[in-house]
Protein backbone atom coordinates (compact mmCIF):
# COMPACT_ATOMS: atom_id res chain seq x y z
CA UNK A 1 0.00 0.00 0.00
CA UNK A 2 1.53 3.50 -1.13
CA UNK A 3 1.45 6.52 0.98
CA UNK A 4 -1.05 7.99 -0.77
CA UNK A 5 -3.51 5.35 -0.39
CA UNK A 6 -2.54 4.78 3.06
CA UNK A 7 -5.11 4.41 6.14
CA UNK A 8 -5.33 7.82 7.80
CA UNK A 9 -4.48 6.05 10.74
CA UNK A 10 -1.36 4.29 9.89
CA UNK A 11 0.05 7.63 8.27
CA UNK A 12 -0.68 9.35 11.60
CA UNK A 13 0.87 6.58 13.55
CA UNK A 14 3.80 6.43 11.12
CA UNK A 15 3.84 10.73 11.15
CA UNK A 16 4.35 10.63 15.02
CA UNK A 17 6.91 8.27 15.28
CA UNK A 18 9.17 10.40 12.86
CA UNK A 19 8.53 12.97 14.74
CA UNK A 20 9.25 11.61 17.92
CA UNK A 21 12.52 10.08 16.74
CA UNK A 22 13.44 13.12 15.76
CA UNK A 23 12.32 14.74 18.87
CA UNK A 24 14.45 11.94 20.54
CA UNK A 25 17.22 12.51 18.86
CA UNK A 26 17.51 16.44 19.09
CA UNK A 27 17.83 15.76 22.68
CA UNK A 28 20.02 12.87 23.01
CA UNK A 29 22.18 15.63 21.03
CA UNK A 30 21.03 18.07 23.76
CA UNK A 31 22.81 15.92 26.57
CA UNK A 32 26.03 15.10 24.68
CA UNK A 33 26.66 18.31 24.35
CA UNK A 34 25.93 19.28 27.52
CA UNK A 35 28.51 16.06 28.86
CA UNK A 36 31.13 17.69 26.28
CA UNK A 37 31.13 20.84 27.91
CA UNK A 38 30.98 23.19 24.47
CA UNK A 39 28.10 26.00 25.05
CA UNK A 40 24.52 24.16 24.61
CA UNK A 41 20.93 25.44 24.27
CA UNK A 42 19.59 27.17 26.89
CA UNK A 43 17.67 23.64 29.20
CA UNK A 44 14.56 24.98 28.60
CA UNK A 45 14.83 24.15 24.87
CA UNK A 46 14.92 20.30 26.05
CA UNK A 47 12.28 21.24 28.78
CA UNK A 48 10.13 22.36 26.04
CA UNK A 49 10.99 18.69 23.98
CA UNK A 50 10.07 17.12 26.52
CA UNK A 51 6.83 18.87 27.49
CA UNK A 52 5.93 17.55 23.91
CA UNK A 53 6.02 14.35 24.39
CA UNK A 54 4.39 14.39 27.77
CA UNK A 55 1.74 16.48 26.35
CA UNK A 56 1.37 14.80 22.49
CA UNK A 57 2.79 11.23 22.44
CA UNK A 58 1.96 10.21 26.28
CA UNK A 59 -1.45 11.74 26.31
CA UNK A 60 -2.89 11.41 22.20
CA UNK A 61 -0.80 8.95 20.42
CA UNK A 62 -0.26 5.85 23.03
CA UNK A 63 -3.51 5.65 24.37
CA UNK A 64 -4.97 5.99 20.81
CA UNK A 65 -2.57 2.80 20.28
CA UNK A 66 -3.93 0.83 23.47
CA UNK A 67 -7.63 1.67 22.46
CA UNK A 68 -7.77 1.81 18.80
CA UNK A 69 -4.96 -0.39 17.10
CA UNK A 70 -4.55 -2.77 20.15
CA UNK A 71 -7.59 -3.29 20.61
CA UNK A 72 -8.94 -4.24 17.38
CA UNK A 73 -5.91 -6.14 16.47
CA UNK A 74 -6.53 -8.33 19.56
CA UNK A 75 -10.35 -8.82 18.70
CA UNK A 76 -9.11 -10.34 15.41
CA UNK A 77 -6.25 -12.68 16.38
CA UNK A 78 -4.48 -13.77 19.33
CA UNK A 79 -0.92 -14.35 17.28
CA UNK A 80 0.08 -11.09 18.99
CA UNK A 81 -1.29 -10.97 22.01
CA UNK A 82 2.23 -11.33 24.03
CA UNK A 83 3.32 -8.52 22.06
CA UNK A 84 0.50 -6.26 22.55
CA UNK A 85 0.88 -6.86 26.19
CA UNK A 86 4.60 -5.88 26.41
CA UNK A 87 4.32 -2.93 24.37
CA UNK A 88 1.11 -1.75 26.74
CA UNK A 89 3.38 -2.16 29.24
CA UNK A 90 6.10 0.12 27.50
CA UNK A 91 3.82 2.84 27.31
CA UNK A 92 2.95 2.86 30.93
CA UNK A 93 6.82 2.24 31.43
CA UNK A 94 7.56 5.29 28.93
CA UNK A 95 5.78 7.63 30.95
CA UNK A 96 7.82 6.67 33.73
CA UNK A 97 11.26 7.02 32.05
CA UNK A 98 9.85 10.68 30.98
CA UNK A 99 9.05 11.39 34.42
CA UNK A 100 12.94 10.35 35.81
CA UNK A 101 14.12 12.58 32.62
CA UNK A 102 12.45 15.48 33.96
CA UNK A 103 13.43 14.81 36.95
CA UNK A 104 17.50 14.29 35.72
CA UNK A 105 16.68 17.63 34.12
CA UNK A 106 15.95 19.62 37.36
CA UNK A 107 18.97 18.04 39.00
CA UNK A 108 21.23 19.36 36.35
CA UNK A 109 19.53 22.92 35.84
CA UNK A 110 19.99 22.82 40.69
CA UNK A 111 23.65 21.22 40.47
CA UNK A 112 25.10 21.66 37.04
CA UNK A 113 27.94 19.66 35.62
CA UNK A 114 27.69 17.00 38.48
CA UNK A 115 24.23 16.44 37.33
CA UNK A 116 25.18 16.05 33.67
CA UNK A 117 26.10 12.30 33.34
CA UNK A 118 23.28 10.88 34.91
CA UNK A 119 20.89 12.82 32.17
CA UNK A 120 22.94 11.83 29.45
CA UNK A 121 22.96 7.96 31.01
CA UNK A 122 18.69 7.96 31.23
CA UNK A 123 18.65 10.22 27.91
CA UNK A 124 20.38 7.58 26.34
CA UNK A 125 18.51 4.52 27.63
CA UNK A 126 15.19 6.49 26.98
CA UNK A 127 16.25 7.39 22.97
CA UNK A 128 17.16 3.45 22.76
CA UNK A 129 13.80 2.60 24.42
CA UNK A 130 11.54 4.50 22.17
CA UNK A 131 13.20 3.11 19.22
CA UNK A 132 13.15 -0.07 20.18
CA UNK A 133 9.30 0.46 21.00
CA UNK A 134 9.06 2.12 17.21
CA UNK A 135 10.61 -0.50 15.60
CA UNK A 136 8.49 -3.68 17.03
CA UNK A 137 4.77 -1.83 16.41
CA UNK A 138 6.19 -0.78 12.59
CA UNK A 139 7.99 -4.22 11.89
CA UNK A 140 5.02 -6.62 13.40
CA UNK A 141 1.76 -4.93 14.65
CA UNK A 142 1.29 -2.33 11.44
CA UNK A 143 1.64 -5.19 9.01
CA UNK A 144 -0.54 -7.46 11.21
CA UNK A 145 -3.07 -4.27 11.49
CA UNK A 146 -3.38 -4.35 7.44
CA UNK A 147 -3.65 -8.04 7.35
CA UNK A 148 -6.26 -8.55 10.38
CA UNK A 149 -8.25 -5.65 10.91
CA UNK A 150 -11.68 -5.02 8.80
CA UNK A 151 -12.87 -1.69 6.86
CA UNK A 152 -15.13 -0.95 9.80
CA UNK A 153 -12.37 -1.39 12.08
CA UNK A 154 -10.37 1.04 10.01
CA UNK A 155 -13.21 3.47 9.43
CA UNK A 156 -13.38 3.53 13.16
CA UNK A 157 -9.63 3.67 13.64
CA UNK A 158 -9.26 6.89 10.97
CA UNK A 159 -12.69 8.79 13.04
CA UNK A 160 -10.52 8.84 16.33
CA UNK A 161 -7.76 10.08 14.81
CA UNK A 162 -9.44 12.74 12.43
CA UNK A 163 -10.68 13.90 15.85
CA UNK A 164 -7.22 14.24 17.37
CA UNK A 165 -6.20 17.54 18.81
CA UNK A 166 -2.51 18.15 17.13
CA UNK A 167 -0.72 21.01 17.97
CA UNK A 168 2.34 19.77 15.36
CA UNK A 169 -0.41 18.87 12.68
CA UNK A 170 1.14 20.61 9.91
CA UNK A 171 4.38 19.88 10.84
CA UNK A 172 6.97 17.16 9.57
CA UNK A 173 10.42 18.12 12.67
CA UNK A 174 12.41 16.99 9.37
CA UNK A 175 16.43 18.75 9.42
CA UNK A 176 15.16 20.69 12.19
CA UNK A 177 18.21 21.86 14.37
CA UNK A 178 17.69 22.11 18.82
CA UNK A 179 16.77 25.63 18.30
CA UNK A 180 14.18 25.55 15.12
CA UNK A 181 12.65 22.76 17.32
CA UNK A 182 12.38 24.50 20.41
CA UNK A 183 10.84 27.64 18.70
CA UNK A 184 8.52 25.19 16.79
CA UNK A 185 7.12 23.72 19.91
CA UNK A 186 7.27 27.01 21.66
CA UNK A 187 5.03 28.75 19.42
CA UNK A 188 2.47 25.99 19.40
CA UNK A 189 2.50 25.28 23.49
CA UNK A 190 1.98 28.79 24.77
CA UNK A 191 2.64 27.16 28.49
CA UNK A 192 6.03 26.66 27.27
CA UNK A 193 7.14 29.81 25.59
CA UNK A 194 5.27 31.48 28.94
CA UNK A 195 8.23 29.66 31.01
CA UNK A 196 11.01 30.76 28.77
CA UNK A 197 9.83 34.33 29.29
CA UNK A 198 9.51 34.10 32.79
CA UNK A 199 12.82 32.28 33.42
Amino acid sequence: MNEAAERAALHVIRLDHKRLASVTTAMLDFVRILGEGGPAPDPIVLRAMLYYIREYPEQFHHPMEDRFLFAALRNRTDEFDDVLDELHREHIEGEARLRGLEHALTRFELKGKAAVSGLRTLMEQYVDFCAHHRRVEETMILPAAQRFLSDADWAHFDAAVENRSDPFREATFEGESLESLYRLIANAVPAVAETHRDA
